[in-house]
Parts: structure tokens; sequence; C-alpha cells
């Protein structure tokens, strides 16, 4: 990441408040090019210590472990695109925070506060990266699964979303820019993969880790309580819509993919804690180590 830097490229649907944000690092980059790496690795740490709190909190394993952090690490460190700066990096930070706040729906006395602030995240999400906004799938879904049919709790979220867009629309009026600007919209795309044959062990090494860890969550998933099981629909839910938004881009971009990594983390969690036998869990993670320094260190 520090030795070879990879500097952040522009895609068509990235949102505002990125552009914005690369605008304002550029200046700085140019006496220090490495601002994007520091940036990327504060992310990728700071993403991977809340979400472990968040899957200890909700007890998704049997017991309290950073088996999660260290899979999203190694699994972010295994593809070029997802260590380098990028608009769905930062949303990523977002999202970890919204499913969080899903998962405490349940029997929260302060829903309808939770609700709003769960709707004003996915509205800023969507400034980084528009296509983010099919978030509001999950948290529409998520609502049903956690509470019951509440009219004014769904009216509540919707206004949690307009609120960042009307005083984002409200700025541009105010200061007459609104003409100028454009509404990034949805684009059709058939995602493609372009990578070394190391690029495809990765993959191959990843699908059977999720593979195992989907099979001990099933086969422990009825010793759990009532709330930890909503907490995993919800992740399998996040799995899905986060597969969707790579098709709705104008470009084809691996990054896009990045959303991926924080809902199959505690997937490949469970393959490392479950097994008795340790050689597995040993093998699968030397093995990921080792794609990652084939990755970082010597495929250009």
């Amino acid at each position: 990441m520090f030795l070879q830097i990879h500097m952040p490229q522009l895609q068509p649907l990235d949102g505002i408040f990125y552009k914005t944000f690369l605008q304002f690092l550029a200046p700085l980059s140019k006496e220090l090019p490495s601002v994007y790496s520091i940036i990327t690795f504060l992310l990728l740490f700071t993403q991977a210590i809340s979400f472990n709190k968040i899957v200890n909190s909700q007890r998704l394993h049997r017991q309290t472990n950073y088996l999660t952090g260290m899979s999203y690490l190694l699994l972010t460190s295994m593809f070029s695109e997802w260590f380098s700066l990028s608009a769905p990096l930062i949303v990523n930070t977002f999202l970890i925070w919204i499913w969080g706040r899903l998962c405490s729906l349940y029997n929260n006395q302060l829903a309808k506060e939770t609700i709003f602030n769960i709707g004003i995240g996915t509205g800023l999400a969507a400034f980084f990266y528009f296509p983010s906004i099919t978030f509001l799938l999950l948290i529409m879904v998520g609502i049903a699964v956690a509470r019951p049919f509440r009219l004014q709790e769904w009216l509540i979220g919707l206004i949690g979303i307009i609120t960042p867009i009307y005083f984002f629309v409200a700025y541009l009026y105010l200061t007459g820019n609104i003409a100028s600007f454009h509404f990034p919209g949805f684009r059709l795309s058939y995602p493609r993969f372009f990578g070394n044959k190391w690029a495809y062990a990765a993959l191959f090494i990843v699908a059977v880790a999720i593979c195992i860890g989907i099979y001990f969550v099933n086969t422990n998933m009825r010793r759990q309580v009532v709330q930890t099981r909503k907490s995993w629909q919800l992740l399998f839910l996040y799995i899905i819509v986060a597969a969707l938004v790579p098709f709705l881009n104008a470009g084809v971009n691996f990054s896009y993919w990045v959303l991926l990594a924080v809902p199959i983390a505690p997937l490949i969690a469970a393959a490392f804690y479950y097994p008795k036998k340790k050689i597995f869990p040993l093998t699968l993670h030397w093995a990921m180590l080792a794609i990652y320094i084939a990755v970082g260190y010597f495929y250009k």
C-alpha cells in the first residue's frame, strides 16, 4: 500500500462529496503522495475494528474474538483495488454503522430516533457513491425483520434519507448552482473481472472459505438466540444487496465489489472459528497471507 501508491481514479457514478474530497487532497498529494495510502490504511483499520466490535456485540459467534476484523483486513489485502482509496471503500464505513443500527432495532425503546439516523446515514453515503442508495432495500427489509409494521417508523426512515438531499438542494439553490448539478442516476452494466493467476487464486480461496463459513453458520444457527438469528438474516441480505451494486455502474471496476468485503468477513471468520481441528484454519490463514504477499509485493 505504501511502496506502490495507487492514485484514486474518479468513476462516472462517484458522488459529489467524494469528488470534493479528492479535490481537497489534490494539493497535499503533490507534496505527500502517500496521503492516499495513509487514509486508506486508517479506513480499513477502523472499519475492521468497528465491525468486529458490532459482530461481537451481536454474538454472531459463540465467543468474543477478533477473527472478523482479521478476516476483513486479510480479505481487502488480497485484491489491489480493495486496498486503494475509492468511494465504495468510504461508503463501507457508513454501511457498517447502518447494519449495526439495524441489528439494534429489536426491542429498541428509541427505535424512531435510530431509524431516522439510519436514513440520514444512507442519504449521506449516496453523496459519496450514488449506487449505495440501493441499500435502501436493506433498510426496508431490516426494519420489517426487526420491528412489527408501523407506518410512522417507515415514514421516519424515508424522511431521514431525504434530509441530506433536501439540505444539499437548498445549498445549490441558495448559491445559484442548482442548474449546473447533474443527477448521476443508475446505469446497468455487466461487471467483468480482469486479473492474473494470483487474483483468480484469491477468488477461489475466498469462495472456499465462504462456503465453509456458511456451513458452520447454518449448523449452529438453531443454538443461537432470536436476536442473533435476525442479525445473521440481515447480514445475508446485506450480501445480496452488495452483490447487486456492481451491476448498476457505468464503468467496469473491481473496486465496486469491496462492498461485499464487510458482510462476508463474519462468514470467513466462522471458517476460522468453528472447525475443531485447527489445521484447516491455519492452512486457510497462511494461504490467504501468501496470496496477499504475492499480489501486494510481486504483482505489478
